[in-house]
């Protein structure tokens, strides 16, 4: 059956492959976005098929639409972006987050929340499960961001319990692939980018500090599984890849791939910045049919250097 679904951020880099996901699934697709942070291009495919539509809007106003489903995705979520202006970032959560649940309570849709490892803060707990809750300064730089996006959960719990509403959270893990944006001084577009223009490549730190790199289309096969799953399971659940790599690997590794002369320099870690990030997915394996990753550094890395080569 076709499913008329809302997809907030859907300009953006992982609401894009997401939008084209449900539209290959037969679904009729609403592409709701402001450009901040996301872009026409990265939808430009989409628009002659007619199941799609796409509307310029802010998600801190309220939006009306009949509609089966809703994901949530609109927030800038790079900290080049969301540092740009904060009040705007938190406004982007906490009020987003209220306007599209009145949506859902109203036209009774299924709602699901795009959260982050960041409520995770800088972690006294590793990996980091759903039930750790997190080490997060409420007034640092980052904290538009992390502490919006922890209110944005409060508020899910809340509409479902007080009203009812059919919810789902998924805590993102870093996430990497085509349509990322050139500028959003995330560290995989930022090493690839330096790599490709053969500039040096900047590790923040003495590079050992880790993440844990998801390739999108691991993380969009993840986010419709939960929308999918049991209507008992709201979440939190971990969305990421558990593989755990330094800063050094990641820049040793983009250097070998795209046969780069850059050196690699290091700079002083900016505040607040977490020194350690993997998710523990069991959670996610057992309730939602097994997921886990797919993709692996190395490929999902030629895949993304391949999309970067074009742009740039």
């Amino acid at each position: 059956m076709r499913k008329k679904i809302l997809v907030t951020g859907g300009a953006g880099f992982v609401g894009s492959h997401l939008c084209k996901r449900l539209l290959d699934e037969g679904n009729e697709v609403i592409c709701l976005d402001n450009y901040f942070t996301g872009n026409k291009n990265n939808i430009l495919e989409l628009l002659n098929n007619p199941f799609f539509e796409l509307v310029r809007h802010d998600i801190t106003e309220p939006y009306f639409a009949e509609v089966d489903e809703i994901y949530n995705l609109a927030c800038p979520a790079s900290p080049v972006h969301y540092q740009y202006n904060p009040i705007k970032t938190i406004k982007t959560s906490v009020m987003g987050a209220i306007n599209v649940l009145g949506l859902a309570k109203r036209v009774g849709a299924k709602v699901l929340q795009a959260s982050t490892s960041e409520v995770y803060g800088d972690p006294h707990v590793h990996p980091q499960t759903e039930s750790y809750w997190g080490n997060v300064n409420p007034i640092g730089l980052r904290s538009c961001y992390d502490e919006g996006k922890r209110c944005a959960e409060t508020l899910f719990m809340d509409y479902h319990l007080q009203n009812g509403v059919a919810i789902k959270i998924i805590r993102i893990f870093n996430t990497y692939g085509p349509n990322m944006n050139p500028n959003d001084g995330r560290v995989v577009s930022n090493f690839i980018v330096q790599a490709l223009k053969g500039e040096d490549i900047t590790i923040f730190g003495d590079g050992t500090q880790t993440r844990s790199f998801q390739y999108v289309d691991d993380l969009v096969e993840g986010m419709i599984r939960m929308m999918n799953s049991d209507k008992s399971f709201l979440g939190p659940v971990n969305l990421g890849n558990p593989n755990e790599f330094t800063m050094l690997e990641l820049a040793e590794k983009v250097v070998k791939l795209t046969g780069s002369s850059s050196k690699i320099i290091f700079m002083p870690l900016p505040q607040d910045d977490p020194k350690q990030r993997q998710p523990d997915i069991s959670l996610a394996k057992q309730k939602l049919n097994n997921w886990e990753p797919n993709i692996q550094l190395e490929e999902g890395l030629v895949k993304a250097i391949e999309y970067f080569k074009n742009i740039l």
